[in-house]
């Protein structure tokens, strides 16, 4: 099954042949099946970089941490930089596509969220899909929330608890509900 088969089998947008074809769902039924097992026992950071491939569908690299609990609805469209760290507790909704740069920090409860759906009744609420781009060297604190289309500049932070509705430049720091930018980040030499 294709990712594209999939999110249309998981849109319910499928005609009597492919629904018999597709009717397992099944990369999301797998994501379902590794997170369970990534999150139901102790791993060493290797087993976790192991099943974090399988379930992405490409090798992480060896510097990647995380610690579990880590939910995600698909799994096949997370990219993953080297360095990366991502907390406890985060969710990833990545059927529009999340990219994590190098040396990127994502805190504890981040939810990734890259589907919205339509607000005109006569679509029923119809989903729409927009990719994260994360930056290199990128700080997300706690409870943040970055909504579809998002693109977070190279050593940008999100305050703890902010909701990101808008791209965040090169540099800065932002923070709120919608989020807005506090400062820029200026390098002391």
């Amino acid at each position: 099954m294709t990712v594209e088969e999939a999110i249309k089998c998981f849109n319910n947008d499928i005609n009597a042949d492919e629904e018999k074809q597709l009717s397992s769902c099944e990369l999301f039924q797998e994501a379902i099946k590794i997170t369970m097992e990534m999150n139901s026992q102790y791993h060493t950071p290797e087993e976790l970089r192991k099943i974090m491939s399988r379930l992405i569908g490409k090798k992480v690299d060896d510097t990647f941490r995380l610690f579990p609990p880590f939910y995600t609805d698909f799994g096949k469209n997370i990219t993953i930089g080297k360095n990366v760290f991502i907390n406890s507790g985060c969710h990833f909704q990545d059927q529009g596509g999340i990219i994590i740069g190098d040396g990127t920090l994502i805190g504890h409860n981040v939810v990734l969220a890259t589907i919205n759906h339509d607000l005109d009744p006569k679509n029923e609420r119809k989903n729409h899909y927009a990719p994260i781009k994360i930056g290199k060297n990128v700080w997300i604190g706690s409870n943040a929330t970055v909504l579809p289309g998002v693109t977070i500049g190279n050593w940008a932070v999100v305050a703890a608890g902010a909701v990101v509705t808008k791209d965040v430049p090169d540099m800065t720091v932002v923070g709120g509900v919608p989020a807005k930018i506090i400062k820029t980040v200026v390098s002391e030499e």
